[in-house]
């Protein structure tokens, strides 16, 4: 068996969820690797997704852990045998692993929805504007790897889900950029609010109840709930929240940062409207 070096997010993830089984099942490494007849090593780095897993044994496991959960089973199965190469992987060593792996989650969606308080969302970003978030980076980023985080930014913003975005007007008016680039980023907003898949809402600034909005979060549909992934930000990179628990209260607050925004006609004329004053 060949171990993987650096296991994706995705290939973790899978493992997360069979030691879930596992332990919900009551069952140590030992006993989980003697009804496979295998060895509680190979239990230990299919768990920490430094080893992949066949359907076959996949669906072993999943009923010896009691798990009737079908569709659940069929997710984790599709995960396992998925062997296709994304457009990210030519980035690999080049990004920080957290830029491939949110790719990877974002090919995979099922939906998406974006609270966003201080910038636009970099799947809606133009390049001008990326480039600017990147360029004031700390510590500064060479021109090189300036160059590669704009051109990942720009392949990766496919939208091919439905997507909710809810955006602060703070993050409207902050110019990453110069005036033009600003105004180019509203336009691109408001172009894409148009899409019958996507809506975007505004929190004003003297909208009350913002106080329910105050983090950036991305909150990705996996093809079952309990697959669902929570991004957070983080000083060095990105934070991948997939704890049931936190999912529902991840899903809640986002309603609740809904319930309090503007609805898309009125979002999107306040839009129109910043976007003039520029």
């Amino acid at each position: 068996m060949v171990l993987r070096r650096e296991p994706t997010a995705r290939q973790m993830r899978l493992g997360i969820e069979l030691r879930r089984l596992r332990e919900g099942a009551g069952l140590t490494t030992i006993e989980a690797a003697a009804l496979l007849g295998a060895n509680r090593v190979q239990i230990t780095q299919i768990e920490s997704g430094l080893a992949g897993v066949s359907e076959e044994r996949l669906r072993r496991l999943a009923s010896h852990y009691a798990c009737a959960d079908g569709e659940f089973i069929d997710a984790l199965a599709a995960m396992a045998t998925d062997r296709s190469r994304g457009w990210w992987e030519e980035y690999r060593g080049l990004l920080p692993t957290s830029f491939l792996d949110l790719s990877e989650l974002n090919h995979h969606a099922v939906f998406r929805r974006d609270v966003a308080i201080l910038h636009v969302p970099g799947l809606l970003q133009t390049e001008a504007y990326a480039r600017g978030v990147f360029s004031a980076r700390v510590p500064e980023l060479t021109p090189e790897e300036l160059e590669v985080r704009v051109q990942h930014r720009m392949a990766g913003q496919k939208i091919d889900f439905p997507y909710e975005l809810v955006i602060h007007e703070a993050a409207l008016r902050i110019r990453v950029g110069d005036r033009a680039a600003s105004k180019a980023q509203l336009a691109k907003l408001l172009d894409l609010s148009e899409a019958d898949d996507t809506s975007v809402r505004v929190i004003p600034f003297d909208l009350d109840g913002f106080g329910r909005a105050a983090s950036t979060m991305t909150y990705v549909g996996g093809p079952v709930p309990k697959l669902d992934t929570v991004v957070r930000d983080v000083p060095h990179g990105s934070a991948f929240i997939d704890c049931e628990a936190q999912l529902a209260a991840f899903r809640t607050r986002f309603r609740k940062v809904e319930g309090v925004s503007l609805d898309p006609g009125r979002s999107r004329e306040f839009i129109n409207r910043l976007a003039k004053e520029l």
